[in-house]
């Protein structure tokens, strides 16, 4: 007789299933409860770092310990990497739930059989356990791991706990995370690594200490080329692929601390907190820790190679500074605030991008946009470079000489001080200012000092990054933007000069011929044309040159950080040629040039006088040239600074039809005929030529009118040498001659000078010697500071001269 069995209960053949399950699970929330997973932050943390744009470190502050870490997450690793390493070390971390029995058990098998131990058991999981969670080599200590491997799968996503192996996984010494091993052994980033790369960064963690590349090259390349063959035996990569990747050599490098951008780095950390560890939308993201600027790695490096060989050749001390944006988006993407972050002697901690220095002539480019605004001037505006005084001040040009009748453009390209003191003179030192803070760039002045006419020369302060702020203006339609260092850097412009105006002043320094260049070009290419100008504080201590291309506004500053004065050392002949170098090496920027606006225009104006031509045949019209006009204002020249009442010009007068001498309307001469002179200002008369002169001057008064002579002080002869008059060394003397300067009449100081340069200053009355240091023909002129003036043309001989 069969026994009979009952048959099962439906209820033991389910809850023994789900006791196994949730007994576990039950007691791992438990577990949980008692022993929560902790994420040590301040043991952990990220330092800061600086990138570029593509993500190069620019510079790393390790953290409290001295540890580098850069912050990766996994789409910016290389894919050749993560196939190495999760081939190698975890290959089913997808689908355990942090800890691989099956892996574990093949494990101990291996080590009773063996002795050694022969794999690991130890899955992606556990080691980032392991990491923040230290235990001991036991058999407690790794169930611990197992634990915590289990509370990080709980926790955290797949890629969330790949992420945090890939930035805290040890590669040897100081060195924590793939991208800092990457840039630290290999030079490069993670994302760019090759098969034998990626094999090498996949097994260091395993030995960081033992494998480290930098010290035992062999052992490393050993233990690469094991991760290879299990690549290849696991079919991830081609054999052929895995043998060319064992030809790499294994190179020890070490440099774990970038220093591309030191003193940008140092300035952007200091306004950025503590890093923080956080989970956010399913990934870790270190936030805080890395600053993202828009700095160019290869431009940055070029500009600092650039700085760095040029102050090789400067005088002991001397440093310099250089800063490149991108005009369109006011990206600043190279910064090299000293010419060696490294050399003290040099002071290269100081960052001169940010130091107020005098900004020297650099202001002029501002003032000359802002009176064409004010329809003060045109850019062939006749202006005169000769000894005035404003209200006590006489500037002097940087040369010592006067060049007499010049153009706005030729006074602005060449930077000449008296006719910009002019300008502003008329213009306002307070107006000036007001229209530099409305468009951001601030002016630092000496304490208790208000706006004056010495700003426009250096009398104030400025940084290299205001200027270059400012200076965008010329390439963006008069709006000067906010620098951005770093992309959370919103987009901030300010109006600075109208588009007219800022185009004019542009087209008149990209017109200025480059030193360095024949014909002064930069090629035949719109695109590599610069608008350049110079600067030099008093006394050589700051030399200055800012240049705007179609792509990029160049900053360039060079001097000494303490002050001390640099003799010889000023903008055109130091600063400029380093600016050159800069932009020749830029990318070129390829485009159309920028439009003219509709505001401006060219026109045909004439000299004296300034205006339109009346026609072909116009007598006013001494000179005719072609000029940038704004808004059809056509201004005249200025007045005579020199004339205590204003007079008319072109000015109408009467002669005697007969003689052609002046007469007033109460002279007895029947029939005076009508004649219009234009009248050029009487402080260039001493750099016309005799016919021009003679036909800007009123004739002097007929003797008929029986009226005295003014011999009033203004009036200046030159004493004790005429015209024509030949002076030749006396006898068998071989040294060439010395005149004896001296004047009747004018008023303050008397300026001399020979061919326009000054070779002394005098006072009514006083008498000083000149020798000539070369033969020739010379034009002795004297000067007041009314624009008075007398002048004789003479003939110097050698003391080799036979007559």
């Amino acid at each position: 007789m069969k026994k009979k069995y009952a048959s099962p209960n439906p209820f033991y053949s389910v809850a023994i299933p789900v006791a196994f399950i949730f007994i576990p699970f039950i007691i791992f929330l438990m577990m949980d409860k008692m022993f929560p997973l902790s994420m040590p932050e301040d043991e952990k943390s990220f330092a800061v770092t600086v990138i570029a744009r593509d993500g190069t470190p620019l510079r790393s502050f390790p953290d409290e310990k001295g540890v580098w870490r850069y912050p990766v997450r996994v789409s910016e690793v290389s894919p050749l990497y993560l196939k190495a390493l999760l081939s190698y070390e975890d290959r089913l971390f997808w689908h355990h739930p942090g800890v691989n029995i099956y892996a574990l058990f093949r494990a101990v098998f291996q080590y009773v059989q063996t002795g050694k131990p022969q794999s690991g058991g130890s899955t992606i999981t556990m080691q980032v356990a392991r990491l923040f969670h230290p235990h001991s080599k036991t058999i407690p200590g790794k169930l611990r791991q197992m634990f915590r491997a289990l509370q990080l799968e709980f926790y955290y996503s797949k890629k969330e706990i790949l992420t945090m192996y890939l930035n805290y996984a040890p590669f040897g010494g100081p060195v924590e995370g793939v991208q800092a091993a990457s840039f630290a052994y290999l030079g490069k980033s993670a994302k760019e690594l090759s098969h034998a790369e990626a094999a090498l960064l996949a097994v260091l963690p395993q030995a960081p200490s033992r494998l480290r590349p930098d010290r035992h090259a062999g052992r490393a390349t050993r233990a690469r080329n094991k991760v290879l063959n299990r690549m290849a035996q696991f079919g991830v990569w081609d054999r052929e692929t895995v043998e060319e990747a064992k030809i790499e050599r294994v190179t020890p490098r070490f440099n774990p601390r970038p220093m591309m951008v030191p003193l940008l780095a140092r300035r952007l950390k200091s306004e950025t907190r503590n890093s923080k560890f956080e989970t956010r939308n399913s990934e870790v993201e270190i936030r805080n820790s890395i600053i993202r600027t828009f700095i160019d790695p290869y431009m940055q490096q070029a500009v600092a190679d650039l700085v760095y060989g040029f102050i090789q050749g400067t005088p002991e001390h001397t440093s310099a500074a250089a800063l490149v944006v991108e005009n369109k988006s006011l990206a600043v993407k190279a910064y090299v605030g000293s010419g060696d972050f490294l050399d003290d002697s040099r002071f290269g901690h100081v960052d001169m991008i940010r130091a107020y220095r005098s900004p020297g002539s650099t202001l002029k480019s501002f003032l000359y946009g802002f009176a064409l605004e004010e329809g003060l001037i045109h850019s062939e505006s006749l202006l005169v470079d000769a000894p005035f005084s404003f209200s006590g001040y006489r500037p002097e040009n940087f040369t010592q000489a006067f060049s007499g009748p010049v153009s706005v453009s030729e006074a602005l390209q060449r930077s000449l001080n008296i006719p910009a003191v002019d300008i502003l003179d008329r213009l306002g030192p307070k107006f000036f200012d007001t229209r530099l803070r409305q468009g951001g760039l601030r002016l630092r002045f000496p304490p208790h000092q208000e706006p004056n006419l010495t700003m426009i020369l250096g009398g104030v302060g400025a940084s290299l990054e205001d200027l270059v702020s400012a200076y965008t203006a010329f390439a963006c339609q008069g709006l000067a933007g906010k620098l951005r260092y770093t992309t959370d850097d919103p987009i901030s412009e300010r109006r600075l000069l109208s588009p007219g105006a800022a185009y004019i002043i542009r087209q008149i320094l990209q017109e200025h011929r480059r030193p360095d260049l024949p014909g002064g070009r930069v090629s035949l290419e719109h695109s590599r044309g610069v608008a350049w100008k110079t600067g030099t504080s008093y006394g050589f201590r700051d030399a200055w040159s800012v240049g705007v291309t179609d792509r990029h506004t160049i900053g360039v500053w060079v001097g000494r950080p303490d002050g001390t004065p640099s003799p010889g050392q000023y903008g055109r002949a130091t600063a400029a040629p380093l600016l050159f170098s800069i932009v020749d090496s830029l990318p070129r920027g390829y485009g159309p040039p920028p439009s003219v606006p509709e505001s401006v225009a060219r026109a045909e104006i004439c000299w004296p006088l300034g205006t339109r031509p009346s026609g072909k045949e116009d007598s006013l019209c001494h000179q005719r040239r072609h000029a940038w006009i704004l808004n059809d204002v056509i201004p005249p020249t200025f007045p005579d600074r020199a004339d205590r009442h204003w007079l008319s010009n072109p000015m109408t007068i009467l002669v005697h039809p007969e003689s052609g001498l002046r007469v007033d309307a109460d002279c007895p001469v029947p029939n005076p005929v009508r004649k219009t002179i234009a009248r050029w200002p009487r402080a260039a008369e001493p750099w016309l030529n005799p016919c021009t002169r003679a036909a800007c001057r009123p004739p002097r008064l007929d003797p008929v009118c029986k009226k005295p002579v003014s011999s009033c002080a203004e009036n200046i002869r030159i004493m004790g040498i005429e015209s024509d008059t030949v002076f030749r060394p006396p006898g068998a003397e071989t040294k060439l001659p010395t005149i004896t300067l001296q004047a009747q009449g004018g008023q303050g100081r008397l300026y001399w000078l020979l061919n326009g340069e000054l070779v002394h200053q005098t006072g009514i009355g006083e008498t000083r010697f000149y020798q000539f240091k070369r033969p020739g023909r010379y034009q002795l002129t004297v000067m007041d500071l009314g624009g008075n003036y007398d002048a004789v043309e003479i003939v110097v001989l050698g003391g080799n001269f036979r007559g």
